[in-house]
């Protein structure tokens, strides 16, 4: 079953007037400074990783229209369940900059005080759920969270992410049943980037896109074009509405490329073809957004190396305060386990705060 392409931009950087979504000046430029930034995330991750300052890290260069249309969809009360390259999504959703980059040093600046390994971020005020390793688990977990807002009589929406290795597991074919039969408030999210690490698509599934799988749990399949900002804005709104009006469930199919290894520690050219990359770098979700800006009289050459000139330094800024900032102190390691700490956490948490006794 073919499911129709949706796109808004198109090659001339003129968008359909059917299909676009009518967003304002301020906030096309919102959108840009949003992928400009999280470009400059991923140039300064990859370098503090390979320079040995921080220890992994996941980057999302290629996929920031799929992370920052679909981000810029979500409304306050809505729930997102990432999946590890996510961090657009986080950021647009309210997660500081800040918390982001200090939970990659594990130190002080870390709220979650060096506990997970770098990209498995969190933030309970931004409605943001911990990131975790195992692929897909977060799953069963949206459609969980969704049931109960609908329980409740709750009026959100549920996002969760996943790549389209994640189409593969129990958890997926769980969660999409239990959504479909009790028609929960969510939105699946897939960010189909051609490869579960070295896997590629075609050997991930037979059928004839992820987005086909949503009929046989009798909910809609929505496939878009992941590099076009516009296109990923309005059928994530449009499904996040329909979720919070008690309309169930959609399976939203983002196809776009990951430009650069699955993470610090993959080697993407074992796999890959450099023919492949190098063609998708010409479908840049970025320097396509700017083309329409351009054309719309939004943007001209000065401005778009501006915008990427502040996002480098805000990032550059970010960086410098919480790399400097100092280990999570010893103690921690017995602390926000119980509401009331118990005699013998009490204890151990004395012995280490005594250096001369260990």
């Amino acid at each position: 079953m073919e499911l129709p392409l949706r796109v808004v931009l198109r090659e001339d950087g003129s968008a359909d007037p059917e299909l676009d979504p009518g967003l304002d000046d301020e906030a096309l430029r919102i959108l840009f400074r949003k992928m400009a930034l999280l470009r400059a995330l991923d140039e300064k991750g990859l370098n503090l990783q390979r320079a040995g300052r921080i220890g992994f890290y996941i980057g999302a260069t290629g996929q920031e229209a799929a992370e920052i249309g679909s981000g810029f969809a979500l409304e306050e009360g809505d729930w997102v369940f990432p999946s590890y390259r996510d961090q657009g999504v986080a950021l647009l959703q309210g997660y500081p900059l800040s918390e982001l980059i200090g939970q990659l040093f594990g130190n002080s600046s870390d709220v979650t005080k060096g506990r997970q390994m770098p990209n498995h971020w969190c933030d309970r005020a931004a409605r943001v759920v911990s990131v975790s390793s195992p692929v897909a688990t977060q799953l069963p977990q949206a459609v969980g969270t969704a049931y109960a807002a609908k329980l409740r009589g709750e009026k959100i929406a549920v996002i969760g992410y996943f790549g389209d290795g994640g189409s593969s597991t129990g958890e997926f074919h769980a969660a999409m049943n239990f959504a479909g039969v009790f028609r929960t408030p969510n939105v699946f999210f897939c960010s189909n980037n051609r490869y579960a690490i070295s896997l590629p698509v075609a050997r991930q599934t037979a059928a004839a896109s992820i987005a086909a799988k949503a009929a046989a749990y009798g909910i809609p399949g929505v496939r878009v074009d992941g590099n076009d900002v516009l296109a990923v804005f309005r059928v994530t709104r449009d499904a996040l509405e329909r979720a919070r009006a008690g309309e169930g469930p959609t399976l939203i199919e983002a196809l776009t490329y990951r430009i650069g290894s699955h993470s610090t520690s993959d080697d993407a050219t074992r796999y890959r073809p450099a023919e492949e990359v190098e063609a998708w770098r010409g479908k840049d979700p970025i320097k396509r957004f700017a083309a329409h800006l351009k054309q719309r009289g939004l943007l001209d050459d000065p401005e778009e190396k501006a915008v990427f000139e502040e996002a480098r330094e805000e990032v550059r800024r970010t960086v410098a305060v919480c790399e400097a900032a100092p280990p999570v102190p010893p103690e921690s390691l017995v602390e926000d386990v119980y509401a009331e700490m118990p005699w013998h956490l009490e204890e151990q948490r004395e012995w280490t705060r005594m250096p001369e006794k260990r």
